[in-house]
């Protein structure tokens, strides 16, 4: 099916009001005679595909931007159908209290949904809004006349993800900010501050002092090759990011991630963290181990760790026990291992990789907590000794023309 924007008038409106919307039929003429049964005068039809909204850069990120809205959108959808209203008059009162692009995703949902087909395969047409979990999720919600239940499920999980990231990002965005602040303050006073007042000392002939030597050779540099340093850096960022979007770069920075002191336990935390909510979600969903593994490695963005995943579906699919194909992998800590074993020989899985979830949750809000403990202090050190050698260094000479020292 393809997807049809149209402008017509009728109805209540007496033909003197244009009416704007979207619709979803195998071919315009289809378009025409269902908006036809419904009273409509056709005065503009045209086709948009499904996916024109992910054509562009732009588009994609600002579809990734509207990534944040579908937590409420599931959080109404659920409220409604709580209520007892019916699914498409549900998506109808949403439509409603939103605009603009995500309005337009949810009338494919809506429109979709009116021509006969499902929830989960109308979000299955825009990916970048609604990930594999979401749309599993919902299909076995569908299947199996439970919605509302597995959609109670997701949006706990999406509210807890959410929370987990906000963690770890809230950990770093200090001591990114001091960095960057320290960073500013220095080019500022070796471009600006250093030059002139260092000029009528340089002027008068005076031999300066060794850690003025060095300063203002930094400050001359900067002055004179500073085109230099900014093509370096662009292409050194130009070549990270070349590096990063090959398997292997990824998966060697990755590797790098893990066995760096504090941030790599982070990182393994927060990846276990998440995977067990993920599979816990899925399992009490009622989908298979094997799935659900499958569906759990694509929310794993640590390549070391996704690829330890899928090692161990393969072993499992090969007839192997879940905790023997985690250990073989040698990627998770031993308390996960034992959690598997256990919810796999008592038939509570789902229930333990929740109880894990909670459990690595707490530890990664104590690593983040530490690492912003940690970070604050020493980031602030570095910024005071590098300002402070600058002024330091600027002031020697002045202090020993005037005789002071």
């Amino acid at each position: 099916m393809a997807l049809y924007s149209y402008i017509a008038s009728g109805g209540a409106d007496a033909g003197t009001v244009p009416v704007r919307g979207t619709i979803t039929a195998d071919s315009p003429r289809q378009a025409r005679d269902q908006l036809r049964t419904r009273g409509l005068v056709i005065r503009e039809i045209t086709p948009q595909e499904p996916h024109a909204m992910r054509k562009s850069r732009m588009d994609r990120y600002l579809s990734r931007r509207q990534v944040g809205n579908v937590t409420g959108l599931l959080q109404e959808l659920l409220t409604l159908l709580g209520a007892g209203i019916p699914l498409l008059e549900a998506l109808d009162t949403i439509t409603r209290q939103h605009k603009g692009r995500f309005q337009r995703s949810i009338l494919m949902l809506r429109e979709h949904v009116a021509a006969g087909g499902s929830l989960a395969e109308a979000m299955a047409m825009q990916p970048a809004l609604f990930d594999e979990l979401t749309v599993s999720i919902v299909d076995v919600g569908e299947n199996a006349g439970t919605l509302d239940t597995t959609l109670g499920k997701l949006v706990d999980f999406r509210r807890k993800s959410a929370g987990l990231k906000n963690r770890v990002t809230s950990a770093l965005m200090y001591p990114a900010i001091v960095l960057a602040a320290g960073l500013v303050v220095s080019i500022f006073l070796m471009a600006y501050v250093v030059p002139n007042l260092l000029s009528v000392l340089v002027e008068s002939g005076k031999e300066l002092p060794t850690a003025t030597v060095v300063v203002k050779g930094l400050s001359d540099f900067l002055l004179g090759w500073w085109w230099a340093l900014v093509l370096a850096g662009v292409a050194a960022l130009v070549g990270l990011f070349g590096l990063l979007r090959t398997d292997r770069g990824l998966m060697i920075w990755h590797r790098m991630q893990l066995k760096v002191p504090l941030v790599g336990d982070l990182v393994r935390k927060q990846a276990i963290a998440r995977m067990s909510m993920v599979m816990a979600t899925l399992l009490k969903s009622g989908l298979m181990f094997v799935r659900a593994v499958q569906i759990a490695r694509k929310t794993v963005r640590n390549k070391v760790l996704c690829g330890a995943l899928e090692t161990c579906e393969k072993a499992v699919v090969a007839g192997q026990d879940i905790s023997a194909a985690l250990e073989s992998t040698q990627a998770f800590p031993p308390l996960v291992i034992q959690i598997f074993a256990v919810g796999q020989a008592s038939g509570q899985l789902d229930e333990m990789l929740d109880d894990l979830a909670v459990n690595y949750d707490a530890q990664v809000d104590v690593a983040s907590g530490l690492l912003t403990t940690l970070l604050e202090p020493i980031t602030t050190i570095m910024l005071a000794i590098v300002v402070g050698f600058i002024v330091f260094a600027t002031i020697l000479p002045i202090l020993e023309a005037g005789n002071v020292l």
